[in-house]
């Protein structure tokens, strides 16, 4: 997996640890940490730590990886069959904020439908 980095880019400056976050998990290939507003009692942003703005420009073989990665954490928190919900938004028009490929990762209480 390349690894692309922006130093104007917020999501990798807390992930190269320039700015402080409550991690929640992370691998070689994947930061996880705690929304600074969240929307659910467990609110974690899953991030790749390879700089891609947008999830229509990041390469599948990275979808995967941080696919894969989503279903550890998941699993370790205790969501994997309890429920959560992913959501990733994908430019501007979707309400997405910092373009680094983020997955927003709910849970720990029942969610309302769409």
């Amino acid at each position: 997996m390349s690894e692309p980095h922006d130093p104007n880019c917020l999501f990798c400056k807390i992930i190269a640890k320039q700015i402080p976050s409550t991690v929640r998990y992370e691998s070689e290939h994947v930061y996880a940490f705690n929304d600074i507003h969240p929307k659910a009692p467990t609110h974690i942003l899953i991030c790749p730590k390879a700089h891609y703005p947008t999830f229509a420009e990041t390469p599948p073989d990275v979808l995967a990886k941080v696919n894969e990665e989503v279903q550890t954490i998941a699993t370790q928190l205790g969501f994997a069959e309890r429920g959560f919900r992913l959501v990733i938004n994908n430019g501007r028009e979707s309400g997405q904020e910092v373009f680094h490929l983020h997955y927003h990762f709910l849970a720990g209480k029942t969610l309302g439908g769409f």
